[in-house]
């Protein structure tokens, strides 16, 4: 190829990539019709005490099985990393039973309501039970509420 064809050749490819750049992101952006999803912003754990508030449990017997559903919410101003839910089960007498130990694997950021589900095998000796709450960095200052706003 002579210098003239190579200049014409050089001259085109770069006319088709300026002139077709702006139709080329205008494709890309038209089809979509959605913002791309912005970053979680970053909350600093909470160190120590943490405050929660939740529902009063709710507790089922599912087949062999009682279920308790508590919902809790994070009142800190901080995220709770680590949350965990002990249930211990009591007969009449005061003797423990088995319970069950649940963990939320996600930080829970302020104001967030996470919903625990704690199973444990059926006991005929079962009268009453408690609830043990802690996370990863420290111990939990629980409370019920009557309602979760």
């Amino acid at each position: 190829m002579n210098r003239a064809a190579l200049a014409a050749l050089a001259a085109t490819a770069l006319w088709v990539g300026v002139a077709g750049a702006p139709v080329l992101a205008a494709q890309g952006t038209q089809g979509s019709g959605q913002q791309p999803a912005a970053r979680p912003k970053f909350v600093r754990p909470v160190k120590g005490v943490a405050e929660i508030g939740y529902l009063k449990p709710v507790v089922k017997v599912e087949g062999n099985e009682v279920v308790t559903t508590i919902k809790i919410k994070n009142l800190s101003n901080g995220a709770i990393a680590g949350l965990r839910v002990d249930e211990f089960w009591y007969d009449k007498a005061g003797t423990m039973l088995p319970g069950d130990t649940q963990r939320v694997r996600q930080p829970i950021l302020p104001g967030e309501v996470v919903t625990i589900t704690l199973r444990t095998p059926k006991n005929p000796k079962m009268d009453r039970n408690t609830y043990q709450f802690s996370h990863a960095n420290g111990t939990i200052k629980a409370k019920i509420l009557p309602k979760l706003d």
